[in-house]
């Protein structure tokens, strides 16, 4: 009994055929599930970068989810035939399909053997080498935990798997291939099994190849069904692709189908529930504690201030390096020094990407005339920092996700290092921002307070629209993270954003943590 798990990238469902029939002619029950993104109901695996659905991380959905469930719910539905010996699954896929093998056999333990094929690589050859480039969001769980990829694979030890790759395949390297056969030999061995797995290497590129589907074939044969006699590739008719179809013509695909919208639903947001005055200390304990563990994972300690270095080349332009090849850099505006003609302020202003120093401190001028100084902040990727962002590939923000992390929570750490050397007492400072660079300052400030007011320009009203942080939204949206400023922090909104409704939640509560009159809508 074999359920296979997906199939190739090219969507071509004639790559099964020959496993259909040969576990057919050979007792076995055979189930293939069709992708997401390739069935005949499609959805969408590109979402990330060929739909700029970039929320699909503050949401924390992945198509791989997806992929995973479909996988459990064909093992539920095989283990239901009354012929099927449930105490006998298998799973095996390609590609696509084998990246869904890891999840489902880490996912479900009904599944007893399981050969992936040309489905997972390591970090060092995602991120060092770039190879996400070649693939699609399905390939992918957001890493909150930091996981080496290899670890998913070892959570079915010590069950039998074969390791199955071909030997000049360009999105699965063999120098990938090999780290992970060789932390998988070790790891059975520790667990006492190392015979239960194995590697087997075709010659050629991404693709089924008759010496694969053998090797394959034969670990079912053993690990199944006891049967250590040598396979036979056989020879099977062709079968057209309509006869493999599920609905016969497109009219006949249900109408009310979700496919396409799935990420829309299968990862529920967060419904949080506004406290009362009695319950705020509580409430607001419980979601900075649920932030931590499950979103800022990666800023568990606050990050120590970096070494600014004074720009020859520009007065008053500094620069840091906030991580190993991470740059960053300040613009300390002119100071008044004569504290009678200020207002006894002065502005951290976290900037935008696109934002430039002329016209922020421009705006600042204007609005703060008496402020003592306007300290600009440039985090990671601004001005000379930039990287491409060619869509696709998004090749730095992809990446980050698969280390836990994502550009704008590296922004968080950015601010946070940065406070540690404002020139005030940090008490006389307001953190200003516009757009989504004000809500980064936000949340570094709920995490590492340093600045007693806060005012936002024009800020989104959710995390949908940016900043994007891994499962922010299965915690809370914006207007609940303006509301964990209180009751300490001042909080003014500016802008025609000032005005929406989303931001209700927030005055209600500042009101019910005592600090009504702390919080501002200013439309102007």
């Amino acid at each position: 009994m074999c359920g296979h798990s997906g199939r190739g990238r090219d969507g071509n469902k004639t790559a099964f055929q020959d496993h259909g029939l040969w576990f057919a002619s050979n007792g076995y029950v055979c189930l293939v599930v069709d992708t997401l993104q390739l069935g005949e109901i499609a959805g969408i695996h590109h979402g990330t970068y060929r739909e700029g659905r970039f929320w699909w991380w503050s949401r924390g959905y992945t198509p791989a989810g997806v992929e995973s469930w479909n996988g459990v719910r064909g093992i539920d539905y095989l283990c239901s035939l009354p012929y099927v010996d449930a105490e006998k699954i298998g799973v095996t896929g390609i590609s696509g399909g084998g990246a869904t093998t890891n999840w489902v056999i880490a996912a479900d333990d009904r599944v007893k053997v399981a050969v992936p094929v040309s489905g997972v690589s390591d970090l060092e050859c995602y991120v060092t080498d770039q190879v996400i480039n070649g693939h699609c969001d399905c390939m992918f769980f957001h890493n909150v935990y930091q996981w080496e990829w290899t670890t998913a694979l070892a959570l079915f030890a010590p069950k039998p798997l074969l390791f199955a790759n071909s030997d000049n395949d360009k999105i699965f390297p063999m120098s990938g291939n090999k780290r992970i056969i060789a932390r998988l030999r070790k790891c059975y061995e520790m667990l006492g099994a190392k015979d239960n797995v194995d590697e087997f290497v075709s010659k050629g590129g991404h693709d089924y190849r008759p010496d694969l589907r053998l090797a394959i074939f034969s670990f079912f044969h053993t690990h199944l069904k006891g049967d250590n006699s040598k396979i036979k590739d056989a020879d099977f008719p062709k079968i057209e692709g309509k006869e493999l179809r599920v609905f016969v013509e497109d009219k006949d695909i249900p109408k009310d189908a979700i496919n396409s919208k799935a990420d829309e639903s299968f990862v529920p947001v967060a419904s949080v529930k506004l406290p009362d005055a009695k319950n705020f200390k509580e409430w607001k304990a419980g979601l900075i504690k649920q932030l931590k563990e499950k979103v800022f994972r990666t800023l568990s300690t606050i990050p120590k201030a970096p070494d600014w270095k004074a720009q020859t080349t520009y007065a008053d332009h500094y620069a840091a390096e906030v991580e190993p090849g991470v740059k960053i850099a300040a613009y300390l505006g002119p100071s008044r020094e004569k504290r009678w003609e200020t207002d006894g302020f002065g502005n951290l202003v976290v900037m935008n990407p696109t934002d430039t120093i002329k016209d922020v401190m421009e705006e600042m001028n204007k609005r703060y005339p008496k402020a003592i100084r306007h300290e600009l902040l440039m985090t990671r990727g601004w001005g000379s920092n930039r990287w491409t962002q060619k869509n696709p590939p998004n090749t730095v923000e992809r990446s980050l996700v698969l280390l836990g992390q994502t550009v704008d929570s590296g922004r968080v750490r950015d601010v946070l290092a940065s406070t540690t050397r404002l020139t005030l007492n940090k008490k006389e400072f307001r953190l200003v921002g516009h757009g989504q660079a004000g809500i980064i300052g936000v949340y570094a400030m709920l995490l590492e307070p340093a600045v007693v007011e806060i005012v936002l320009v024009d800020p989104p009203t959710s995390h949908r629209d940016g900043p994007h942080f891994l499962n922010v939204m299965r915690v809370l949206d914006i207007p609940e993270a303006l509301g964990l400023l209180a009751p300490d922090i001042r909080l003014t909104l500016v802008g025609e954003k000032a005005k929406d409704k989303a931001f209700d939640r927030t005055a209600a509560i500042y009101e019910a943590a005592g600090a009504k009159d702390k919080f501002k809508r200013d439309e102007k």
